[in-house]
């Protein structure tokens, strides 16, 4: 038989054969891939089994789709299933469908003479690095088969026409004859693979499992694979020698009859021997293991999102769940919808029981959505389906309108994708809302997933507003139960235009911490947000429901007050204003200002932050981040402003000091002693804590009214005077002034 260059059909035999097969040759680009298909390493050529049954669930869709209209067509097989038979003698793996089969011209123009539109642009495709798996795409995903086989024989069956055999071992041209000697099939097809040597792991009936419930687990129609199996069967030893034996024995004993009759004791010998024969047939009977063929359905679990929501009971989906995420424990919500008209596509998401240990981990998979077309697995983690916030959310999104193998770079650009993602996005977030009416099950849900709620205010824009209701805190008068913003705001007083809220390490911390002070003493509600998350979550939660979010630890903040409260507050901002001024010089970089304070009530001072730096608790996560860029501090780092509690007898006596002598020299150590004291306690670090330490043990000394000499000659070290100013005194000499400075 020749090679024939033309596309199109053209018969090449000599006119005896003529009858009988026909020789093609393969388009030229067909040709060109199935070479590259041929020649070219690609690690996963497991897809070649994906695209064949995938081939086959849309010729069965075809039959089915007719059938509506025509009932008559499925009498030729009225049963529509796929069947797998791998032979490993032979080599060879078999996929038959009883779909709606090629007539000789389907066989032809399909599979080898009109190449499909994308066969170049897949060319192209693989050429430049691209997955193999693209294949199907393009439409050409038959010859994904040339990957594990050096020669494909496809015999197809449709009610229109005659059996057809067509064959080729991939050389550039393909035969197709009438089939007349082969088994009758009614109506489908019948793919048969010649294995290459190196690739007979795909006649394992473990692989090709792995396989179909990876790819095509969900395919529509049952897949049943032909397996080997054992089974106990009860037989005798050489059950055949011994009846040929027996044989034998029988004519002996005849013979010997014949001569002698007159032995009859030969004859009782013979029965004796008889029935032991038929003793040891008993004995020697024992159980051996018998292979057999059986087929059995490898996709049982059928695609549970394809059915009415209402049709399926609470355990099925559980069940699926385990068999999807393979976790031990049922899920603690689900959320299954379809959506129709431009666009069409199913999900089934399911909400888990507890967040995995590694949620937060760079190098984890970015989500557990599986995405598949018309229920052909196509991938994993695909990062455009839904947002990192929501990655912990588990299930299944069907689509009809991507291309089957849509590869990962044609999905970041796919508008159908957007899509998808926007609706999962609404429909997660209404399956929160609807979670929040049982507050027992919220609060499981919040515990494992609250972190990724906030992180979603951080990422989520457009969606902030719902999310903002999803938060749950510890308030000042909520005690160990959560509290919504909502619930906030219903509690707000009348005069109370704003949300106060204080962020740090522990509830305890920042429930004893000097700024709630005056807001609790007025009666105000704050909420307390102690997880690193929030800093980030407030910075872009300004608001709620119209009322702005207000940290009670930075600057600005007004509490509502009547007149005589403002008069009052202006004459002691005047009183102290001296003091404030000899502060801030005492402090001079260390703050921006010194003030009088409206939020302290026990505390003598404290620090607060400028309203559009960092806060004292982010500069602290900040510097803790393994990885930081140092360059970020300096401009980042919070503007402090010292707030003076006017109320405090040590403020109120530090001030008299100022006005009796503003150079006191023990007022510089007081006024550094306060400032680091409410650094600490407003939740900053201190620049040099050894120097802090001294002047404690300084004060110590003097409370327990030891001489610092004495302390300093037994330790050998020089005499405390020499490196701390005295605490009393005018007459303290300019050197000592500067070691002052020094220590300072």
């Amino acid at each position: 038989m020749t090679e024939v260059e033309s596309a199109a059909p053209m018969e090449v035999s000599t006119p005896k054969e003529a009858a009988e097969v026909e020789t093609f040759a393969f388009q030229a680009e067909i040709a060109q891939l199935m070479s590259l298909i041929i020649n070219t390493f690609y690690s996963n050529k497991e897809v070649f089994l994906r695209e064949l049954i995938s081939n086959a669930s849309d010729a069965l869709d075809k039959i089915r789709y007719m059938s509506l209209t025509d009932p008559s067509v499925l009498e030729t097989q009225k049963e529509l299933k796929i069947t797998i038979i791998p032979n490993k003698d032979d080599n060879t793996i078999t996929i038959i469908d009883t779909g709606i089969g090629m007539t000789k011209a389907d066989l032809v123009n399909n599979l080898g003479t009109i190449a499909k539109s994308g066969t170049r642009q897949f060319m192209e495709a693989l050429q430049a690095g691209a997955d193999i798996s693209m294949i199907g795409q393009f439409g050409v995903g038959f010859y994904s088969a040339y990957l594990v086989s050096d020669s494909v024989k496809v015999i197809s069956k449709h009610n229109d026409d005659e059996q057809y055999i067509w064959e080729s071992a991939a050389g550039g041209s393909f035969i197709v004859r009438r089939d007349e000697t082969g088994e009758p099939l009614g109506r489908g097809t019948k793919v048969t693979l010649r294995i290459k040597e190196d690739q007979t792991e795909y006649l394992e009936e473990k692989r090709i499992k792995e396989v179909i419930k990876k790819h095509s687990q969900f395919i529509g129609y049952p897949i049943y694979l032909m397996v080997v199996k054992e089974r106990d069967k009860e037989i005798s030893d050489d059950e055949e020698e011994k009846e040929e034996k027996k044989k034998e024995e029988k004519k002996e004993k005849k013979e010997e009859e014949d001569e002698d009759k007159d032995k009859p004791k030969l004859e009782e010998e013979e029965d004796s021997e008889d029935e032991k024969d038929k003793d040891t047939d008993k004995k020697k009977k024992k159980t051996i293991k018998e292979k057999y063929t059986d087929l059995e359905e490898l996709n049982k679990t059928k695609p549970l999102w394809t059915r009415n929501p209402e049709d399926i009971t609470k355990e099925e989906y559980a069940e699926f769940y385990k068999s999807l995420t393979n976790d031990w424990e049922e899920h603690l919500a689900v959320k299954h919808f379809s959506v129709e008209g431009q666009l069409e596509f199913r999900a089934l998401l399911y909400v888990p029981k507890r967040a995995p240990f590694d949620l937060f981990e760079n190098r984890k998979t970015k989500n557990n959505i599986k995405l598949y077309v018309r229920r052909v697995f196509i991938m994993e983690n695909c990062e455009d389906l839904i947002p990192e916030y929501l990655n912990f959310i588990k299930g299944v999104v069907d689509s009809e309108d991507l291309p089957l193998n849509i590869s990962r770079e044609m999905l970041q650009q796919n508008k159908i994708l957007k899509v998808i993602r926007k609706n999962l996005v609404k429909k997660c977030l209404e399956m929160f809302a609807e979670m929040t009416e049982d507050q027992e099950n919220y609060k499981k849900f919040y515990d494992q997933f609250g972190k990724n709620m906030k992180l979603g205010i951080h990422e989520d824009s457009q969606n902030r507003k719902k999310l903002a209701e999803l938060l749950r805190y510890h308030t000042s008068t909520s005690g160990d139960d959560w509290s919504s913003l909502k619930d906030y705001v219903g509690r707000m007083k009348e005069k109370q235009k704003s949300i106060y809220y204080i962020t740090g390490e522990t509830r305890d911390q920042v429930a004893h911490s000097a700024f709630v002070e005056r807001v609790r003493k007025a009666g105000y509600e704050v909420i307390y947000m102690v997880e690193p998350i929030d800093e980030y979550c407030v910075q872009q939660l300004k608001e709620f429901d119209g009322k702005t979010l207000v940290s009670v630890t930075k600057e600005g903040l007004e509490l509502p007050e009547d007149e005589d409260e403002k008069k009052k507050f202006e004459e002691l901002k005047a009183k102290f204003e001296p003091l404030c001024k000899v502060m801030k010089d005492i402090l001079d970089k260390k703050v921006e200002k010194v003030v009088i304070s409206k939020r302290l009530v026990n505390s003598p001072c404290c620090i607060v932050t400028g309203q559009y730096g960092w806060s004292a608790n982010m500069e602290r996560i900040m510097k803790a981040q393994a990885l930081r860029d140092t360059s970020t501090l300096g401009y980042m780092a919070a503007k402090k402003h010292m707030e003076l509690n006017p109320e405090h007898p040590i403020v109120e006596t530090i001030r008299k000091k100022v006005e009796e002598d503003k150079n006191d020299k023990s007022v510089k150590d007081l006024v550094m002693l306060l400032f680091e004291t409410s650094l600490m306690a407003s939740g900053f670090a201190l620049e040099d804590p050894q120097t802090h330490a001294s002047r404690i043990h300084r004060m110590i000394k003097l409370g327990l009214g030891i001489d610092d000499t004495e302390t300093t000659e037994a330790s050998g070290q020089p005499a405390a005077s020499e490196e701390m100013p005295k605490l009393e005194g005018d007459d303290a000499p300019a050197e000592d002034a500067s070691r002052m400075e020094e220590v300072d």
